[in-house]
């Protein structure tokens, strides 16, 4: 259901974008009047470089200056997936720095070194301007446009998508997110929660972004829009109608571990001025084209101090997460032989259960069968060994640089918080049984260690981890 609501509201955003900017666009004259051909074949790219030129003129004053940016825009939208790539080539290339004049800029500064300071600070200025590739100054125009920064950021997750190893596209990539980097600093940022009551084209959006447990429609989003739960998101002032980051809560008296029973819509509504837990059990980045500019650690902080002024009886704040790697990291463990997993006692139990597991392969395929979890001797042979490898996978797997391999993982240890308990058969769907073995994971948000635990997770690596984790994750005897 996600993904046909997200290409229905992609399909509403283009149609009202590109009409509104045709308005923009008919308000003052230009020099171009016949569209390029949908892939934007050679012929018409010169005229796309005029339009390109046009708008860094910056000729005729403001209205002028939106006109060409708006027609500019428009016709990137008319374009096929092939024009837009042959268009996103010509912004990168045509409109890089002139390297000749950097070269001699930063002769200059070179050259003025022993030169008074102010000379020496003309020339660091003209060097500046001169790394800076005429692309970007196009890029900014969009801002003043009306869904104009929005059209920027989907306009950076298409070059995620295509840039692949053309150094051009990768550079004209960075160009965008170091601008959208400054535009979206945290403290442009707005918290705002969403409820039942919200506009139907936010809930819809909710539906289309919800990226770790989908909502299955809509009576599945009003239960967690509930008396019980709360929504949060981050907004821009530039695009106050797209979340940029939300996050899903559940106000509940313990600590749970069973995401199937959190998002129960049967299930009775709990008193939230009861409530002793809150649990985060969803953060979804909604805008692809943001992707590497950090939120999710101010909106967790942010979210903690609204609950805590809000529900006096709070006492734990903690996370029920999926673990998105461990199967991959499983594979390669098993790669080298499944004695890597398992020991001889359990192989034996699993054979018990009418399964026979001797080579690496074997184990990798059981536990691709979906309905393994429904044969109970079989469940609970799998369980000791799947729990280790996944608590050494938590505490013990790491990146080159250091960090946890999971991404979930990586992303609440830097916020500072610790890594609790592993709950079996946590998120029995096909997802969470493809990622995980069904396995979740609760992160422990503890006010008072949260700054101790990331100073230390980002200096040196170090997770911090509960008493049971660490036992669990121990290395089993020879």
């Amino acid at each position: 259901m996600s993904d046909a609501v997200a290409e229905s509201l992609i399909d509403r955003a283009l149609r009202n974008v590109r009409e509104g900017w045709r308005e923009i666009a008919d308000a003052a004259p230009l020099l171009w009047t016949k569209a390029p051909r949908p892939n934007l074949p050679d012929d018409d790219a010169d005229q796309i470089r005029r339009q390109m030129t046009d708008c860094l003129e910056a000729k005729g004053g403001e209205v002028s200056a939106r006109a060409r940016a708006a027609s500019l825009g428009e016709t990137y939208l008319g374009l096929n997936q092939t024009g837009r790539k042959r268009f996103l080539g010509i912004l990168a290339r045509d409109f890089d720095c002139d390297y000749a004049a950097v070269a001699g800029a930063a002769k200059s500064v070179l050259d003025v070194a022993d030169a008074d300071e102010q000379k020496q600070r003309q020339m660091s200025i003209a060097l500046r301007s001169a790394l800076e590739p005429p692309r970007r100054r196009l890029l900014t125009q969009f801002n003043g446009l009306p869904e104009g920064v929005k059209f920027l950021v989907d306009l950076r997750s298409e070059l995620l998508e295509i840039a692949g190893d053309d150094a051009h596209l990768r550079a004209l990539e960075g160009d965008l997110k170091d601008i959208l980097r400054s535009w979206f600093d945290v403290g442009f940022l707005d918290l705002q929660r969403i409820t039942w009551d919200s506009p139907a084209a936010l809930l819809e959006k909710l539906i289309a972004y919800e990226a770790v447990h989908e909502i299955q429609g809509w009576a599945d989003l009003k239960n967690r829009l509930g008396s019980d739960r709360r929504c949060f998101a981050f907004f821009h002032n530039r695009m106050p109608d797209e979340p940029i980051i939300f996050v899903e809560v559940a106000l509940v008296e313990k600590v749970s571990g069973d995401i199937q029973e959190l998002l129960d819509e049967e299930a009775p509504v709990f008193d939230p001025q009861s409530a002793r837990t809150a649990i985060f059990y969803s953060i979804s980045n909604a805008q692809k084209g943001l992707a590497g500019i950090s939120f999710g650690d101010f909106l967790i902080k942010r979210v903690v101090d609204h609950l805590a002024a809000e529900f006096k009886t709070l006492r734990t704040f903690a996370t029920l997460s999926p673990i998105p790697g461990f199967m991959a990291w499983l594979r390669d463990e098993s790669a080298d032989g499944v004695g890597n997993v398992l020991d001889a006692r359990e192989i034996e139990m699993i054979g018990e259960a009418g399964q026979r597991v001797s080579v690496p392969d074997d184990l990798i395929a059981l536990l691709a069968l979906a309905d393994w979890r429904m044969e109970e001797k079989l469940a609970h042979a799998l369980k000791a060994p799947l729990m280790r490898a996944c608590g050494r996978y938590l505490l013990h797997a790491k990146r080159p640089d250091g960090r946890a391999r999971d991404p979930v993982a990586n992303f609440h240890l830097n916020n500072g918080a610790r890594v609790e308990t592993l709950n079996w058969l946590g998120d029995v769907s096909d997802k969470g049984m493809r990622q995980s073995a069904g396995m979740m994971v609760n992160y422990l948000y503890r006010l008072d260690q949260i700054e101790s635990n990331h100073e230390a997770y980002r200096g040196s690596g170090a997770i911090a981890a509960s008493s049971a984790m660490r036992s669990l994750a121990k290395e089993r005897s020879a």
